[in-house]
This record gives C-alpha cells, sequence and structure tokens, in this order.
C-alpha cells in the first residue's frame, strides 16, 4: 500500500493531473467530496463537488486543496482554479459549462497560487527519484503515419530555412550592386491585406484534429495514473471523444490519412480502458 501511495505521489509530483485527483480524493474521501482536474492555458481548473453546500465550505476547502498540492508541488503548475459546485453526473466537458455560465454552476470559485520549493531541493528529489513507466505503450504519435508526417514536417522546415538564407544573401547582392526596388504602394498593400482577409481561418480550437490530439495526449497523460472504475471509463469516452473528432476531418484535407490511422488507434485505446475498468469492477 505504502509502495502504491508513493508512486501516485511520484507522477503527481512529475505533473500528472491524474495522480493530483487521486491524492486529493483519498484525502477528501470522508469528507464525501470527489474532485476533477483539467489544465486549462497554464491554469489548473480543478473542480471539487459534493452532494450537499454544506460540505463544500470555502475556507476549509480551498485550504486543504492548497495544503495538499504544495505537499507534492506539481511540475509546471503554479496557479490553480478551484470551483465548487453541487455534485452532478459524470460529464466530460464540465469546464465549458462553468465558464459559459459560472453563477449558475457553481456555488464559489477561487484562484490560489501554490508555493513552490527551493529549486535545488526539488533538484535534488527529482535526482533520486525512479523513473515510471507509460501506461499506453502505443502512443498516437508512435503510428508510422505520424512518424511520416514528422518528417515531412521536418524535411520542409529545413527547406523553409535555406529557402530564407538564399532570400537574404540575394537581397543583400542586390542592394550591394545598387539595384532599384520598387516597393508595393499603399493601395496594393491593402488590396493585398483585404483579399487574404476574405480567407476564411480555421481556429485551433474549432479544428477537430487539433482538438482530438489535445484529448488524446491529455488521456495518455492520465492513463499512467488510473486506479478507478471512473477513471477508466472517463478515458474510455475520451478516447471516444478523440476518435469521433477524428471522423469529422474531411477527405480534403491534407491530414486526412493522418486521422484515419488515428482513428483506428484511439478506438483501441478506448477498448482497453474498458477492459482495464471491467477488471477494477467490484
Amino acid at each position: 500500500m505504502s509502495s502504491t501511495i508513493n508512486d501516485i505521489n511520484l507522477q503527481a509530483r512529475h505533473g500528472s493531473i491524474a495522480a493530483i485527483i487521486q491524492l486529493l480524493n483519498n484525502h477528501f474521501a470522508e469528507s464525501g467530496i470527489r474532485t476533477r482536474a483539467v489544465q486549462d492555458h497554464g491554469v489548473l481548473q480543478l473542480l471539487v463537488e459534493a452532494p450537499t453546500a454544506n460540505q463544500l465550505e470555502q475556507k476549509t476547502v480551498v485550504s486543504e486543496v492548497q495544503q495538499v498540492l504544495e505537499s507534492v508541488s506539481p511540475r509546471g503548475i503554479s496557479k490553480v482554479n478551484i470551483n465548487g459546485r453541487i455534485v452532478q453526473e459524470q460529464q466530460l466537458l464540465w469546464l465549458d459549462d462553468i465558464k459559459r455560465d459560472p453563477k449558475r454552476n457553481l456555488l464559489w470559485f477561487e484562484r490560489v497560487t501554490l508555493r513552490q520549493p527551493n529549486p535545488l531541493v526539488r533538484f535534488w528529489q527529482d535526482l533520486n527519484q525512479p523513473r515510471q513507466s507509460q501506461l499506453f505503450t502505443q502512443s498516437p504519435a508512435s503510428s508510422p503515419a505520424n512518424r511520416m508526417a514528422f518528417w515531412r514536417g521536418l524535411v520542409g522546415g529545413a527547406s523553409l530555412v535555406l529557402f530564407l538564407l538564399l532570400v537574404g544573401w540575394t537581397t543583400k547582392n542586390w542592394m550591394r550592386y545598387g539595384l532599384n526596388f520598387k516597393f508595393p504602394s499603399r493601395g496594393d498593400s491593402l488590396s493585398t491585406t483585404q483579399s487574404k482577409s476574405d480567407e476564411p481561418l480555421a481556429s485551433p480550437q474549432q479544428d477537430p484534429f487539433v482538438m482530438a490530439v489535445r484529448i488524446a495526449q491529455q488521456s495518455v497523460e492520465d492513463g499512467r495514473s488510473s486506479t478507478t472504475v471512473d477513471q477508466w471509463l472517463e478515458l474510455a469516452m475520451r478516447w471516444q471523444r478523440a476518435a469521433d473528432l477524428m471522423a469529422q476531418v474531411p477527405a480534403s484535407d491534407s491530414r486526412y490519412a493522418v486521422a484515419q490511422d488515428r482513428i483506428a488507434v484511439y478506438s483501441a485505446n478506448k477498448q482497453r480502458a474498458l477492459e482495464e475498468a471491467e477488471k477494477r469492477k467490484p
């Protein structure tokens, strides 16, 4: 039992969201409080739920959450939004509901800043910690299609650098020999800018491919320390959501082949998460 607790503490220390949730759930087990968490733009969004408002006394809950998190000092996490609400059914997109209408969905919320340990002490502690194994050995980034896309991107980046160097060298020589440059007029600039503004731009938040990759990356991270039935079922829901988003990538998209490959990978990971949840049912 001590080995399991130490393992969870270590993973939480390295920034595992699933391990942080497990630590907080263990801490609040007798209080009837359960937690969920997700990182959002560098801030840890933490949801604390209980059947009644009396169990969620703001000052007490915030103090205990801060104490638990500062005891492990999770890497890369310094700001935490603590959101308290009456317990609801399992929801994968609870953060969207809170952002959409916080007054309706929350009893209270408070942002805290965690005290950071001495860097030298942190380095020494990390140096003496054992390395952890990963749960999902077949990461989405390890598929053949992804490796091909990676190499295409690497070659493309190198080509771009060489092209820019060539343009710079050519421009320098032209200026040296006194060639006249004809700069575009203000009217040309405005027309070019206007024509570019007419082209539809895909926001990363609305791109199903990008959204699916983000969900998959977070699921891989959380899957390393999932131990309960609820955690595995939530992971299965995430993998299904990621697969559904990849299925929205149209055939005309240059990433279509990669998306089709990841649909199979995400579906396999969903099945594995369901199997793990089945094993842990009483």
